[in-house]
């Protein structure tokens, strides 16, 4: 079996590092996941995500030309697709469900945004308001 870019084999975890883990691809190739390929989350401790010999599935990165091979646990999961909405976060504050397109969501963002700066103007305005002056006596 010859290992190509952009495949997704089985492999076993035979070590890890702190940096990364090596997995046995098979045929006597190994390769390396890089500890920020390990999981779409911030990876503290690969032992948390990973033991000896777990088996598991990668996809291949790179191979460079001295025959090292890059490769990802967290591009090899399957994306899947549901019917349910996708939840977007714009801001911490607020959260849109968007049941149709990006541009869908976007000109709903855009709305309320313009919406939001508008209530910003007019009460810094308010605030303005005319002031006073001292008469001098």
């Amino acid at each position: 079996m010859s290992v190509e870019v952009g495949q997704i084999i089985e492999g076993f975890v035979t070590g890890i590092t702190n940096f990364g883990a090596f997995v046995e691809l098979g045929e006597g190739k190994t390769g390396m996941v890089h500890i920020s390929e390990i999981a779409d989350a911030y990876v503290k401790d690969i032992h948390e995500y990973l033991k000896l010999r777990d088996k598991i599935k990668v996809k291949v990165l790179s191979i460079d030309e001295k025959g090292k091979i890059s490769l990802s646990v967290r591009q090899a999961k399957e994306v899947k697709k549901s019917s349910r909405p996708v939840d977007v976060d714009w801001s911490q504050d607020q959260r849109v469900q968007v049941n149709g397109s990006f541009e869908d969501a976007l000109s709903k963002f855009m709305k309320e945004s313009e919406e939001r700066m508008l209530d910003i103007k007019r009460n810094r305005e308010s605030k303005r308001g005319g002031g006073y002056s001292r008469s001098k006596s």
